[in-house]
């Protein structure tokens, strides 16, 4: 306790409020105090005060360099550390964007049976057309996005961006199973200090000092705080990745007051397909296959499967006239 310079802190913190010219006026103070009321100057040999101020100051000189030098150099490595996580969110999104597409080769038997579904289809169409009651050739040609749009649910909701995001007019989001990447152009040369970035478990605040915050709102679903991230780019853009809780589950928006996109119309990235579990991958490939079926004008995976049960039970009963019944 005796050799404890701090303990003497409160003290001298009150006496260096009182001098308004800084540290210059309290050391005029202290070595003032020396000189009037002790002999710190006098009583020793000559030169020796010189010395013992010399020593004290330069040790604790070094001292201070020392602790600057740590804290520079933590901040370094932080700076660091988000610049790597940067660029390895950056080099997994440009691999996705750029991912050629993959050739899947059918046997000769699969062909044969992929063609005769597709006759089989076409001919489907042809007579719920053609009969009376039947739905007309328009409407069984009808797109299947137009289809989606007729749902009193997805009235109103955008399309998603490329990301399976939003672009929106202060800033741009996308997202995968597992994170949501949020983009915010500044439109002027700022630096970490002036901005105001709060991520909490449910919500989000993003904005300038001194400004109306860009985004002040509750998030679409919880977050992993911890492993949530933000970074300033060139000192005009302002990345932020969320990790997500549920990674089972699209975002429709980025936080509650943003207009909502459309999940259905979401495209997984195939890239991303290998990172899920077993059942999870099983789940979203069998919608994305869903989704080019519908798109050619093909039967879903569960249709195909009615249809095979169908087919199989008309080869066990050729007995039975099928020739005039309709199915959906």
């Amino acid at each position: 306790m005796a050799n404890d310079p701090e303990r003497f802190d409160t003290m001298l913190l009150a006496m260096a409020q009182q001098h308004e010219g800084g540290v210059k006026d309290l050391l005029h103070t202290i070595v003032s105090f020396l000189s009037r009321k002790t002999d710190f100057f006098t009583g020793g040999k000559d030169g020796e005060w010189e010395k013992v101020v010399k020593d004290t100051f330069y040790a604790h000189a070094t001292k201070a360099k020392e602790a600057a030098d740590k804290i520079k150099k933590e901040k370094e490595e932080e700076a660091k550390r988000l610049k790597d996580i940067q660029a390895k969110k950056e080099k997994e999104r440009l691999e996705q964007d750029f991912e050629p597409a993959k050739v899947v080769e059918l046997t000769e038997q699969e062909a044969d049976k992929l063609q005769a579904d597709i006759d089989m289809e076409k001919n489907k169409t042809k007579e719920v057309g053609s009969g009376d009651g039947g739905e007309s050739s328009t409407e069984a040609d009808k797109p299947a996005e137009e289809e989606e749009d007729d749902d009193p649910k997805e009235k109103g909701k955008l399309k998603p961006n490329a990301g399976n995001g939003c672009d929106l007019e202060h800033y741009r989001w996308t997202q995968t199973l597992e994170e949501v990447e949020l983009r915010v152009p500044l439109r002027q040369v700022l630096r970490p200090r002036d901005l105001t970035v709060v991520i909490s478990k449910k919500h989000l605040k993003v904005g300038i000092k001194g400004q109306p915050l860009i985004i002040d709102g509750e998030l679409d679903a919880e977050i992993k705080m911890e492993e949530s991230t933000w970074v300033l780019q060139d000192g005009r853009n302002l990345l932020v990745n969320l990790e997500k809780v549920n990674k089972m589950n699209w975002w429709s928006r980025l936080v509650t007051t943003d207009p909502e996109i459309s999940t259905k119309k979401i495209n997984p990235e195939p890239s991303k397909l290998s990172d899920l579990d077993g059942e999870t991958r099983g789940l979203v490939e069998k919608m994305m296959y869903d989704q080019r079926q519908k798109e050619m004008g093909l039967p879903t995976s569960d249709e195909q499967k009615k249809q095979d049960v169908l087919k199989k039970f008309m080869e066990q009963h050729p007995e039975m006239d099928f020739s005039k019944c309709k199915f959906n």
